[in-house]
């Protein structure tokens, strides 16, 4: 039996333990691959872009089973990103560096659009009427 790639699992994983021992999460992605949304302007020579993902410098971060997106600053700008997990390269803790590097996704296809997070409104006001 086939089964999904456990990289989507592994970054969650990693994240919430860097963040837990309150390290700095930093993602290296490849910027060429297919459906990557970064600013070209940020990407070095090699094709590749180091993101902090901390959660005191993203908002609304969502690492789904198909990708990541999340809205950070750059320059006091602020960028929608969208990374398909197959092409982060690794996620680390700033500090030490401790964390795992990912083999390069063999087969890359373009990211299906993870559902969006259901928002949960608060509680729903009663609906009273005036009865004479």
């Amino acid at each position: 039996m086939a089964m999904s790639s456990s990289r989507p699992y592994m970054i969650r994983a990693l994240y919430e333990w860097i963040v837990d021992n309150g390290c700095t999460p930093y993602i290296l992605v490849d910027a060429q691959g297919p459906g990557v949304e970064v600013p070209q302007q940020h990407v070095n020579k090699d094709g590749q872009i180091v993101l902090n993902i901390n959660p005191t410098a993203v908002k609304d971060l969502y690492i789904g089973l198909d990708q990541i997106n999340f809205n950070a600053r750059f320059g006091g700008i602020p960028t929608d990103l969208v990374i398909p997990c197959g092409s982060v390269l690794g996620i680390y803790a700033r500090e030490n560096g401790q964390g795992m590097v990912f083999e390069p996704d063999p087969n890359p296809e373009p990211p299906k659009p993870d559902p969006e997070p259901e928002k949960k409104d608060g509680p729903k006001r009663p609906n009273l009427k005036v009865v004479k």
